[in-house]
């Protein structure tokens, strides 16, 4: 259902959806020819409760693939939620990232990433980001990780009234995991985003998770996520929030 939704979304919009696709899955394509490893992925599929611009009880599915060949590193992340309450849609959410990353160290890194996000209750038709960053892994050990990100990007919101933004922005991102026992894990991935020439124009987005190991390639967990907008568009909530208890795939 999830993926029927998405598609239909994307025909109303061929243009710029068109664009950010299928660039990224070109890029995946030519950079893993001629190579025989096979690509990382991660999926998360589980039951969603929401509070905000919308109250709920839904479907989640949260993933990503990685391919790494020497210094290079292809990320492709994408994050969704659908409902329907008495066969009226009231959910409708996904957001895809794609990025490149070069390692100059296993510290420091250059990239190039393009994200896209559509929220139809969020008050915003689509919010379109794409620029360069820097990677900064700070820890790195058997038990914890940190690493950060900073980058320049260009930024268009396009609001449902009709408005459209386009500004630079500035964007800090932090990932952390600590391994609390073998098969129990902490994970924290937080996000800010803001317009530069405006700060009152501000995201901040966080995911809160714990981990626990059922076998090689099965896990089970839980997340907490909130999707902040600092000056929301006219009539709806600065947070959403979201609580999933998740059945994880690695492979």
């Amino acid at each position: 259902m999830l993926c029927c939704i998405i598609a239909k979304k994307i025909k109303k919009d061929i243009g710029l959806k068109k664009v950010v696709l299928a660039s990224v899955v070109t890029a995946m394509a030519l950079y893993g020819a001629g190579n025989d490893k096979l690509f990382v992925s991660h999926v998360e599929l589980g039951y969603v409760q929401t509070n905000g611009n919308t109250d709920t009880k839904t479907f989640n599915l949260d993933g990503n693939i990685k391919k790494d060949i020497d210094k290079h590193s292809l990320k492709l992340s994408f994050d969704g939620q659908y409902a329907e309450n008495d066969g009226e849609e009231n959910k409708n959410k996904y957001k895809i990232i794609g990025d490149y990353l070069y390692n100059f160290s296993d510290v420091l890194g250059f990239g190039y990433m393009i994200g896209y996000k559509d929220d139809k209750f969020s008050g915003f038709d689509y919010q379109f980001t794409t620029g360069p960053f820097v990677k900064w892994t700070a820890l790195k050990d058997k038990v914890q990780t940190l690493a950060f990100d900073l980058g320049i990007l260009y930024a268009k919101d396009k609001i449902e009234a009709g408005d459209t933004n386009d500004y630079a922005s500035g964007a800090l991102a932090l990932e952390y995991t600590y391994q609390i026992l073998e098969n129990l894990k902490f994970s924290e991935n937080a996000s800010y985003r803001t317009d530069l020439s405006d700060t009152d124009n501000s995201f901040i987005f966080s995911k809160t998770a714990i981990t626990t190991k059922l076998s090689d390639i099965f896990s089970a967990g839980v997340s907490y996520k909130i999707d902040y907008a600092q000056t929301p568009p006219a009539g709806k909530k600065h947070t959403d929030s979201t609580f999933a208890v998740n059945l994880i795939v690695d492979y």
